[in-house]
């Protein structure tokens, strides 16, 4: 398996994954430092991986149009599902980062992952750095660099969004994320 040098010709680029989403570079420029570190320390680091990961996180984002749910996250309210048993929990913990992270529990759970408080400060899962690293820490903690080993997509999109909504758009990035990766 292929491993990308992140050092070299293999670097993800803003141009790279402006052109694989059709978007202008100046949207995903933010991103893209944090990605190259991330995606590294957090082995999301071959093209099946990386690919499957970026047309993920290219539909749950806009392709990163939006680090926030639009929504005000009160359909979360009460959740105890997602951990948020306190009144206020819905909007507070609603979906942040680049692959949405959603809920009191999992702001909990990557807070004491990371060392990070997200808990007492979610809107810092808005800021690129955090919208990334959140992202990344998601995919390892649901394990789902074997489901793109595989070559596993719909299951992935399953895990990540509950069910399939999105699946065409998901794909039709996953193609265009694979061919930017030579895949």
């Amino acid at each position: 398996m292929r491993k990308l040098d992140f050092q070299g010709i293999d670097r993800l680029t803003e141009h790279k994954l402006a052109d694989a989403y059709g978007v202008a570079s100046a949207q995903v420029k933010p991103f893209v430092n944090w990605l190259n570190e991330y995606c590294q320390q957090y082995e999301i680091n071959t093209p099946l991986r990386l690919a499957a990961f970026l047309a993920q996180i290219g539909h749950e984002s806009g392709r990163m149009r939006y680090v926030e749910e639009l929504s005000k996250g009160y359909a979360y309210e009460g959740r105890k599902d997602l951990g948020n048993i306190h009144k206020g929990d819905g909007e507070k913990y609603k979906g942040r980062g680049l692959i949405q992270l959603t809920g009191r529990a999992n702001y909990t759970e990557l807070s004491n992952d990371t060392g990070i408080d997200f808990v007492s400060q979610p809107m810092m899962l808005g800021l690129p750095e955090y919208a990334v690293m959140s992202a990344c820490w998601f995919w390892r903690k649901r394990r789902l660099n074997k489901l793109a080993d595989n070559g596993e997509f719909r299951e992935i999109t399953r895990r990540i969004n509950g069910g399939y909504n999105g699946l065409e758009d998901r794909g039709k990035l996953y193609v265009n994320c694979k061919r930017m990766l030579n895949v």
